[in-house]
């Protein structure tokens, strides 16, 4: 405890379910964190109830994170740690059915809108010489899911992201790392259907879901000082369900 006391964080998504797990534990080591999210009502009501500071952000505009860093900047500081964990599953479709502007949408806020938000806060990060991003991607990125292309191929982006951004900071003191979780049971299997949900469970060897918490503690460790050796570098959280 208390070994990220005085580093400024940043949580996409943060309002809820993972994202909102993740900047609880963070908060619990000391960090002030901020909820960034696109439903800024629900961010603020989880911020109050934590302690944290909430900003309106759309991780698919530049400009609304441009503003986003800004606002948090003024009032917490500069961003040491950003978990970019913002994101949608999209519909469950085979590829062939699969609604295109669906499809584009998960993309665009999966994949690019991880792209923006490094994009956000690397410069001043390696300004600095210290940061620490962490991208949450999903096992459906190794292994591919089935009636989820939109979902599975932005999460593959996501690990191809994670590596190239951590050989481009090697030389610096920013560490940039990437978790990918099996299922984790939040508010996103709302938009699945209850077939996709009990598949997703019988591939996981444990025979349960995640916890947020899981992740959570992972995120965690990857935004401290302990890890100073691994970047570009993808860890599981899978219940035993990936291969490699």
């Amino acid at each position: 405890m208390g070994q990220l006391e005085g580093r400024v964080a940043v949580v996409t998504g943060g309002a809820r379910g993972i994202g909102l797990a993740i900047a609880e534990r963070l908060s619990r080591d000391g960090a002030r964190v901020a909820l960034w999210d696109a439903d800024v009502g629900v961010a603020r009501s989880a911020a109050a109830a934590s302690g944290a500071h909430a900003e309106a952000a759309d991780v698919t505009d530049a400009a609304s994170l441009q503003a986003a860093l800004a606002r948090t900047e003024a009032v917490l500081g500069p961003v040491d740690i950003m978990v970019a964990n913002a994101g949608i599953t999209g519909p469950n479709h085979r590829l062939e059915d699969y609604p295109v502007d669906d499809w584009r949408r998960v993309i665009e806020v999966d994949l690019v809108g991880v792209y923006l938000t490094c994009r956000c806060v690397v410069p001043g990060m390696r300004a600095r010489n210290r940061g620490r991003i962490v991208n949450i991607a999903s096992i459906a990125g190794k292994e591919g899911n089935p009636m989820a292309s939109a979902y599975s191929a932005a999460k593959a982006g996501v690990i191809g992201l994670t590596k190239s951004l951590g050989k481009e900071l090697a030389g610096t003191e920013v560490r940039v790392n990437c978790i990918t979780p099996a299922a984790v049971e939040t508010e996103l299997f709302q938009q699945m259907t209850a077939e996709q949900v009990a598949w997703m469970k019988s591939k996981i060897p444990l025979g349960r879901f995640g916890l947020t918490s899981e992740v959570a503690e992972m995120a965690a460790f990857l935004a401290s000082d302990a890890v100073s050796f691994s970047t570009g570098a993808i860890f599981d959280c899978s219940g035993g369900r990936a291969v490699y």
